[in-house]
């Protein structure tokens, strides 16, 4: 037997528990509000599919948003360095005021090199995670447009949905 996607397997999975629950037999008329269920529980896998998918990324928008100012912190200490060097030498000598230009330069180059980076990935990364969730969001409005479907034209055969909910408990 072949073994459906993850997303859809647990779709069905979430269907077939809500109508066990519902209590549908053989031969009885689905109980009102099933459909509304379903869309509840579906909506509620497809909310955590994507807090799952998107674990771990606040430290990349972190790195992303901060590294500047980091840097900036950097710079100005590396300016104001220079403007000591230049008090205490009291001359604008090159070699004077060079050594807190080049740190104020490499504070800024490194937020820079930390951050881009960063927000990079974080864009790819929700990116990927959204088109995700809208590709579950449509398999999920397939299954309960399907599910609907079928209760109105009686088609609806809870007994083989709920089967495999039941041997896997």
């Amino acid at each position: 037997r072949p073994r459906l996607p993850r997303p859809l397997a647990l779709m069905l999975g979430e269907i077939g528990e809500e109508i066990a629950q519902t209590g549908i037999g053989p031969g009885a008329a689905p109980a009102s509000g099933l459909v509304e269920r379903v869309r509840s529980r579906l909506a509620r896998l497809e909310a955590a599919a994507s807090r799952r998918a998107m674990a771990g990324t606040g430290l990349l928008a972190t790195i992303g948003s901060t590294a500047p100012f980091i840097g900036l912190f950097g710079t100005v200490w590396g300016i104001m360095n220079a403007f000591v060097g230049i008090s205490e030498s009291q001359t604008t000598n090159l070699a004077v005021v060079a050594p807190g230009i080049a740190e104020a330069l490499l504070a800024t180059a490194t937020g820079l090199v930390a951050a881009i980076p960063a927000v990079v990935v974080y864009n790819h990364l929700a990116r990927r995670t959204a088109a995700y969730r809208a590709e579950m969001t449509d398999l999920s409005e397939g299954l309960v447009r399907t599910l609907s479907r079928d209760i109105e034209t009686g088609r609806l055969d809870a007994a083989a949905l709920v089967a495999p909910v039941r041997t896997a408990s």
